[in-house]
């Protein structure tokens, strides 16, 4: 009937109505489509956003306090571990072996940004890495080392959230430059004086770098006028770069299997040939580090591949080296030798329980011919203590039940002087020997309320530099070097 053919009329109608008006558009407006094609790491589309969200303006902005000078603290603390990085004060000065009640005199305190960083010391200033949440930025930072008053700052923009902490790395001075790496592995340049920049780059741009599960922990390097970092990305596992205009001076290629862990590059020297070794996730390796093979790999040893590494390796006589990690992973010797036709290997030696010698966060310190560790959080009842281990593997003695060090950080001096640092910030000085171990003084520095107390400590002449989640201290625990 034709009144029940009306609606039919006027749905056609508007449809071919509708499909006018979106023919117009669609010639008006052309749509930017982007074709999102399937890959392992997701679509292009959310590739290139990612990559896009990824450039930072590294020369970022800059502020100069002319009215802080450089403090006078004689004796320096150039990078991570120290000048020899061996985590050992060779030129401590009469250090007190008690405290008073009130523990050692604290000299100054500042807040910090959320983490662990550590600063590196010369020329009477201390040079910082740092998290600005509010300005959402990494921060370098120069500080007068004897008052810890801001000298200068240079911050650029990246935005980063807390993961157990920030900023983790110590920066590397050689008094002329400060080289650092921020949480994303930007590296940055500059002038140790003035802060004026030098060079910035992005390994995870240029050399396919995998952030680490906590942000970058490695701690750069400088050698022979070189920046020495180990981007273990998918194209270059370790690279040399002139430490005032970021110029490559070599790249060794990448392994297969190698990413970037938390621990970092150590200078090791076997059968007179001075080596770069760096404990990657997936492998061990040892790169030539003079010389017109400078930048060749050598070895690698895939004998201990924890699934997370922070401890670096630590250089032992006899062509030997000891590699650490937690989360059950012990410990292993090796011996880095090569044959007659000038092939590398690194050789396992022995391996050691969780139980016997490891540690999860902190790398061990070889004095007098002994190695010291805090046992890891899984290493049985003798967890968290201190613990002695002879070059043959056998273990001497551990701290005992009452003194408990978490996480926490140690250096020792050259004499046998233990300081160590709990996760609460509770300090502890304590003689050690072969025959064991004797508690000298404990002082609960944050009233037993600090945060995260794992940046590695500093001992320059008579000044002991620590650090909770959140402030920064500088002690007296000696006089001071005339």
């Amino acid at each position: 009937m034709p009144h029940k053919s009306i609606p039919l009329w006027v749905t056609t109608l508007a449809i071919l109505f509708a499909g006018c008006v979106l023919y117009v558009w669609l010639r008006s407006e052309p749509l930017d489509l982007v074709e999102r094609t399937p890959t392992l790491q997701g679509s292009q589309a959310e590739a290139k956003a990612e990559s896009l969200a990824r450039v930072v303006d590294l020369t970022g902005c800059f502020k100069f306090f002319d009215d802080v000078p450089a403090g006078k603290l004689k004796g320096s603390w150039h990078g991570f571990r120290g000048d020899k990085q061996d985590n050992i004060n060779t030129d401590s000065p009469d250090l007190f072996t008690t405290w008073p009640t009130t523990g050692p005199e604290i000299l100054w305190q500042i807040e910090v940004g959320d983490g662990h960083a550590m600063p590196a010391i010369v020329n009477g200033c201390a040079y910082l890495l740092d998290y600005d949440e509010a300005r959402s930025g990494d921060i370098l930072k120069c500080l007068n080392a004897d008052t810890g008053a801001l000298r200068w700052e240079h911050l650029y923009r990246v935005k980063t959230k807390r993961n157990h902490g920030i900023s983790r790395t110590v920066v590397a001075t050689d008094g002329h430059s400060v080289l650092s790496i921020g949480p994303h592995c930007h590296v940055l340049s500059l002038v140790a004086s003035n802060g004026t920049y030098q060079w910035g780059m992005d390994m995870v741009a240029r050399y396919g770098t995998k952030v680490p599960l906590w942000y970058t922990g490695q701690c750069p390097l400088i050698d022979n006028n070189m920046a020495i970092l180990a981007p273990a990305g998918t194209n270059v596992v370790l690279c040399g770069l002139d430490l005032i205009t970021g110029k490559t001076l070599f790249e060794t290629p990448s392994p297969r299997g190698i990413e970037m862990s938390h621990s970092s590059v150590m200078v090791m020297t076997f059968d007179g040939v001075r080596q770069y070794v760096y404990a990657g996730l997936g492998g061990i390796i040892g790169v030539q580090a003079d010389g017109e093979a400078r930048g060749k790999l050598l070895w690698k040893t895939t004998d201990f591949t924890p699934s997370v590494v922070a401890p670096s390796p630590v250089p032992l006589t006899d062509n030997r080296f000891l590699m650490t990690a937690g989360y059950g992973s012990g410990s292993a010797m090796f011996r880095v030798s090569r044959d007659t036709t000038d092939t590398w290997k690194a050789e396992l030696l022995f391996k050691r329980d969780k139980k016997v010698f490891a540690c999860e966060q902190q790398t061990p310190i070889l004095l007098k011919g002994r190695l010291y560790s805090i046992l890891p959080s899984d290493g049985g009842g003798e967890r968290q203590q201190l613990a002695c281990m002879t070059l043959d593997g056998e273990r001497l003695w551990t701290s005992g039940k009452d003194d408990l060090f978490g996480l926490g950080p140690f250096l020792a001096t050259q004499d046998g002087l233990f300081f160590l640092l709990n996760d609460a910030g509770t300090l502890t000085l304590a003689r050690t020997s072969k025959d064991g171990y004797q508690r000298l003084a404990r002082h609960e520095l944050m009233g037993g309320k600090g945060r995260d107390a794992w940046g590695p400590m500093i001992l320059v002449n008579h000044r002991l530099f620590l650090r909770d989640s959140t402030r920064l201290y500088c002690l007296k625990v000696g006089d001071e070097r005339k």
